[in-house]
């Protein structure tokens, strides 16, 4: 708040022309969320709604009945009666054609519809005539062709309330088949006794009968949107929905010509004549007598090829063998099903993208189950395209900004292999004009002093500015990368192809390389001097989110509108551009596919409301640990991220592999509240130590949604050792409850804002929290099991015995260095790792001893094997990491134990904890070199087991300068010349790709001095003020790990009492066999509390799983969606090659 404090006043002080420069850029901003009082809002809503409720829903009813429920009455009225009434009394072949005849209205609305586009305004009155007659279900679908504005009207509102439309379309649809059923049993002069008093078996018959029809029927429906949002609208939906009222024809020919062969066979009588078979059995179906005793004792398949049979056979056309009225039904049959055809012929040539919106495929989300192949073809929408508007495809930026400090040269090789993989796939000038993509590296602290020095723009003197090693390495990566896709042509007889210089730019940050790669993409390297600007990941994301978003973006449009262009068309200029406009953070060794990229595209641009998107992260690396988090990588993404992606928004979208919507960027609250200076104690937990947690949660608080597709994989390196794992979860953890506790402490809030936010979602990351928090609680109770089991202590020691390791590390941690409190930690987790294959045993074991596995303990670790089994199957691709799954049981203690003590207690260290290590110095003019080697103190800790060398070793890492003896004077062309400043310096590492110096505008630099002092400008704390941030720092740990192991403690506790009381507070419950067989002498005792516990787990893992099988379901849609569609991309591409090449050819020939 001080800070912005000093903002405003720095505005009221600041030059005008200063300020209205800073307006250009500086677009995003914070503002208070206003939030009024509750309650007697609510009490006040509520009694006006009680007042005025007979008003509005007259009102309501009568607006609603002059514009759906009108339409819908009828549209019920006719499928009740014709489903109902009429079509029973007609055979197959009448009942095909009558449902085929449901499509002649479509046809005549479509002819008179193009007609209409087309400028013949003297059919207008009649499509008017037939636009107002028309009481079909799909009015809606031709309503928007016709320029009607009460039809049109009409359309608008009932998407807007779509839900609550086929909310009560139902409730009318049910109850006028109800009413037709009752209107038609009395008309009909029979008794509703006669129809309520059947058999048994015909219960059976008609209920399985109408739960195969409503079960396939609604999964029809769903596997026909499915099949559009694939791209596979012609062999997967079209053309099965054309053929399935013939076969179903057939299949009843078959079905009544089977029985009727095999019965002349048997009685030569018939004389091969159907008419005389058909007599037949008309006789036998209608003579009372015999009739029941028949009915009874066949099966429910004949019984229902007997009715079949004799419906056809009613007919005087069959039983009299009348040839030509069959030939005129089966014409009529046949027209009536092509007409049905070319009227929803347009559906094949409908332009979908992929994973098409559902509301936006068809018309309504209702459909007939009694002729759903109708009813799915004709609820399809279709846009007829008018002559003088046509859509035009937008254009889509993508900025990829990469963060980079300490990374070496195989991460970065990765890296830039991926952004020159982008610059392939869609090249600077290419044919498609649908993306394009500009690469941004951001390097932090990429300057150290040289031995030299100059005079400084305040005058003093200081030492020159060169690069750092790392700065160097990726100079001379970039170089490599560029040379291997320039290089088309991979023989070695070749011309040597010219490459264009490349520049190098100073600039108020430090220093810029802008590159224009082989297919023509721009990739710009930022090199940032500490010195200069403030550091650290955070504050580069801050830069490039301003520069990008403030001043490439919305200064252009600033412009434009001082310049004179009205401000309504800047602003829809503006909002178009920033629709448009998308940003791809990314880690400086991150490795991902174009298609991974293209695969977040769709969702941003399908779902405007999505303001963020990440894929599916693989750590790679080797070892133990690498082994353990691919598979708690999998697992985290397998059901904890799909949950949230079904049922709510995904709380965290990695910094590593993540598409921002710049819209979302830029909205309030966002950006703005981005750059907040950590001045508390809370801040430096929540803001800097997990940024890519805290921007989606100011995302999801402003109500925006971020989702996750696991079709879009990357790649990036996990920590190999033990050290640098503990030291980022040390970060992680701390700041994935302090955001998630933000989230939830402003729960109402987020709610009213986010519409993919609900009450529920909230109450389930309530119990994901409480669950995380019980973590270390569950494993002293595992271990106790163990104990209780294997050693045959009483369950109370056991405990007892279970609580003193950690709590014995938890004093240790409080008394000993962070490395020291690794090391223990290490040795710890070899031990745990023992115990826990005990506990593993003494649950089997368990098991074993009761004679059963329906006990709490049996049923949860059999359910959670089976669930993970089944979810690594349905990721074929992954399935070889559940071999993983043993190690990860195995470091559960130390994971969720002993890692959860080691980052609470030092939640006060802010450090980044990994890549810390600082660059050599390069070598002085002089010759005599200085070097800062590394000594490695390394602390071994030893065993041998099963010829198992089990090691861990804990890294100390100590700075030594070594001045090494001057080498002999070379000769004079032999010495290597030192670079005077740092752009000599890149100019020598950049070989043959060669850099040209160039220099930023007056209002570029202008922009970058005005971002500085803004938001950027490196922060010099007093040293009273560290030591007030570090004593703040204790305090919140103090208090948050108080908080954290007293409610594990309490856990503890009380399981410990009602172990002690014993049975008399124990839920008791019979022993149940495998076999089935309860004994009710035997009983097994369960603590309330554990049973509480062991429920609630269970109720997150079953609902995990659902969202999993769910999620799949889409990812596949949309994989294989994008397969289709790339490879017809790819298609054109290819042709279009072969057609300049061919071009090419005739030109040179010519």
């Amino acid at each position: 708040m001080a800070e912005d404090s000093q903002s405003s006043d720095d505005e009221q002080t600041l030059d005008p022309k200063l300020l209205k420069f800073r307006k250009s850029w500086d677009c995003a901003r914070e503002v208070p969320i206003i939030q009024n009082e509750q309650k007697p809002r609510k009490f006040l809503y509520f009694i006006h709604l009680l007042v005025t409720c007979l008003t509005g829903v007259l009102m309501f009813g009568l607006a609603f009945l002059s514009k759906v429920i009108f339409v819908n009455i009828f549209v019920s009225l006719g499928a009740a009666v014709l489903a109902l009434v009429t079509m029973p009394h007609f055979d197959i072949l009448t009942n095909v054609m009558i449902l085929n005849s449901i499509g002649i209205l479509s046809a005549v609305l479509q002819v008179i519809a193009n007609v209409n586009s087309r400028g013949r305004k003297r059919f207008s009155i009649v499509s008017l005539v037939a636009v107002i007659l028309l009481l079909a279900g799909w009015w809606e679908n031709y309503a928007g062709l016709f320029n009607i504005p009460f039809f049109k009207k009409a359309t608008e509102d009932v998407q807007r309330a779509t839900n609550i439309v086929g909310i009560i379309s139902s409730v009318i649809r049910i109850a006028v088949t109800a009413v037709v059923l009752g209107a038609y049993v009395k008309l009909s002069g029979q008794e509703w006794n006669c129809i309520l008093t059947v058999s048994w078996k015909d219960k059976v018959t008609v209920l399985s009968l109408f739960a195969i029809q409503t079960i396939s029927s609604a999964l029809c429906r769903w596997v026909a949107v499915a099949a559009c949002k694939m791209h596979a609208v012609r062999r997967s939906f079209v053309y099965p929905m054309w053929f399935v009222s013939p076969t179903v024809l057939a299949a009843f020919v078959l079905f009544i010509w089977i029985p009727y062969s095999s019965d002349v066979n048997v009685a030569p009588l018939l004389n091969n004549s159907f008419p005389l078979y058909c007599q037949l059995v008309r006789t036998v179906y209608n003579v009372s007598e015999v009739l029941t005793p028949f009915l009874q004792s066949i099966d429910t398949f004949d019984l229902i090829q007997t009715d079949v049979t004799n419906s056809l056979c009613a007919r005087p056309m069959f039983y009299e063998g009348d040839a030509l009225g069959q030939g005129l039904l089966g014409s009529s049959v046949i027209c009536w099903w092509l007409g049905l055809v070319l009227c929803t012929v347009y559906i094949s040539f409908l332009k979908m993208k992929r994973i098409q919106r559902t509301q936006e495929l068809f018309v309504q989300s209702l459909y007939e189950a009694a002729f759903i192949d109708q009813s799915m073809l004709l609820n399809t929408r279709f846009d007829i395209p008018k002559l003088k508007h046509q859509k035009e495809k937008e254009m889509m930026t993508i900025y990829m900004c990469a963060t980079m400090w300490h990374e070496n040269l195989d991460e970065m090789m990765k890296m830039l292999i991926s952004m020159f993989r982008m610059d392939q796939f869609r090249p600077k000038r290419n044919d498609f004009k649908d993306v394009s993509f500009e690469s941004h590296i951001y390097f932090d602290d990429a300057f150290q002093d040289g031995e030299d020095e100059e005079v400084g723009e305040d005058g003093k003197t200081v030492k020159k500015r060169f690069v750092n090693e790392y700065a160097e390495t990726l100079v001379e990566v970039i170089r490599e990368v560029y040379m291997i896709f320039n290089e088309e042509d991979k023989s070695t007889f070749k011309e040597p192809i010219k490459i264009a210089n490349q520049k190098i730019i100073p600039t108020p940050y430090g220093g810029r390389l802008q590159y224009t790669l082989p297919h023509g993409n721009t990739l710009i390297v930022h090199f940032k001097d500490k010195v200069k600007i403030r550091h650290k990941k955070r504050w580069s994301q801050i830069m490039y989110l301003y520069y990008l978003l403030g001043w490439k973006l919305h200064r252009r449009f600033y412009q434009d509108y001082e310049n004179g262009i009205e401000k309504m068309t800047v602003e829809e200029l503006l909002k178009k551009a920033k629709k448009n406009t998308y940003i791809l953070a990314l880690d400086g060794d991150t490795d991902f596919q174009p298609s991974a990229v293209m695969l977040l595209v769709d969702r941003l641009r399908m779902y405007p409301e999505v303001g963020a998107a990440c894929g599916r992260i693989h750590p790679t690396g080797t070892g133990p640990m690498v082994w353990y988090q691919k598979f708690e990588y999998a697992v985290g993404h397998w059901v904890q991220k799909t949950a949230e992606h079904v049922f709510g928004c995904v709380l965290c979208s990695p910094g590593c592999f993540s598409l921002f919507r710049a819209t979302a960027l830029m909205d309030d609250n966002i950006m703005k509240k981005y750059t907040t200076v950590a001045t508390e104690a809370g801040h430096y937990v929540q803001y800097d130590q997990g940024e890519d947690r805290w921007l989606c949660t100011l995302m999801l608080q402003q109500g925006w949604r971020v989702e996750y597709n696991a079709a879009s994989d990357s790649y990036t390196n996990a920590p190999q050792e033990f050290k640098e794992f503990y030291n980022q979860r040390r970060r992680w953890g701390p700041s994935t409850m302090a955001n998630t506790l933000d989230l939830l402490g402003s729960g109402d809030v987020t709610v009213r804002m986010n519409k993919s936010i609900s009450t529920p979602f909230m109450l389930y990351q309530t119990l994901v929290m409480a669950a995380s928090i019980l973590g270390p609680a569950t494993v002293c109770l595992m271990i106790a099991g163990s104990f209780s089991f294997v050693f045959g202590v009483s369950p109370n020691w056991s405990l007892v015995l279970a609580i003193v390791p950690p709590v014995i590390y938890l004093i240790l941690c409080y008394l000993l260095k962070s490395d020291t409190q690794i090391t223990i930690a290490a040795i710890m987790s070899i031990l745990y790792a023992f115990l826990m294959t005990a506990s593993i045993l003494s649950i089997v074991g368990g098991m074993v001893v009761e004679g059963t596995f329906v006990t709490p303990s049996g049923i949860f670790f059999i359910g959670i094997a089976s669930m993970y089994m089944i979810t690594a199957l349905l990721h074929p691709n992954e399935f070889g990491l559940i071999i993983y799954g043993l190690l990860y049981v195995l470091c559960i203690p130390s994971a969720y134990l002993l890692l959860a003590i080691y980052s609470m207690v030092n939640m006060n260290n802010v450090s980044w904890g990994t890549r810390e290590t600082a660059a050599p110095k390069p070598a002085n003019a002089a010759g005599t070199q200085t070097q800062i080697q590394k000594k490695i103190k390394e602390h071994k800790r030893s065993c041998k087991c099963c010829s198992w060398s089990l090691e861990c070793r804990v890294s100390n890492d100590d700075e030594v300068t070594v001045v090494l003896p001057e080498k002999p004077e070379e000769p004079e062309e032999m010495t290597r010349r030192a670079p005077k400043d740092w752009i000599e310096q890149l100019k020598g590492k950049s070989g043959d790709l060669e850099l040209d110096t160039k220099y930023l505008d007056e209002d570029e630099v202008q922009f970058w001095e005005s971002l500085k002092e803004r938001y950027l400008k490196p922060r010099t704390e007093s040293r009273s003020e560290k030591k007030r941030i570090e004593a703040d720092l204790k305090d919140l740990r103090n208090k948050a790990t108080f908080v954290y192991f007293i409610c594990n403690a309490i856990w503890l506790v009380a399981t410990f009492f009602l172990q002690e009381i014993g049975s008399a507070v124990s839920i008791q419950i019979p022993k149940l066999y495998p076999n089935g067989t309860l004994n009710v002498d035997e009983r097994i005792f369960i603590d309330p509390i554990g049973l509480m516990f062991v429920i609630g787990f269970a109720l997150l893992l079953v609902i995990q799983f659902l969202a999993m099988v769910w999620h799949r379901l889409q990812t596949l849609i949309h994989f294989i969606a994008y397969q289709g569609t790339e490879s017809a991309v790819v298609k054109k591409k290819m042709n279009m090659t072969k057609a300049k090449s061919y071009e090419s050819l005739y030109d040179e020939k010519v």
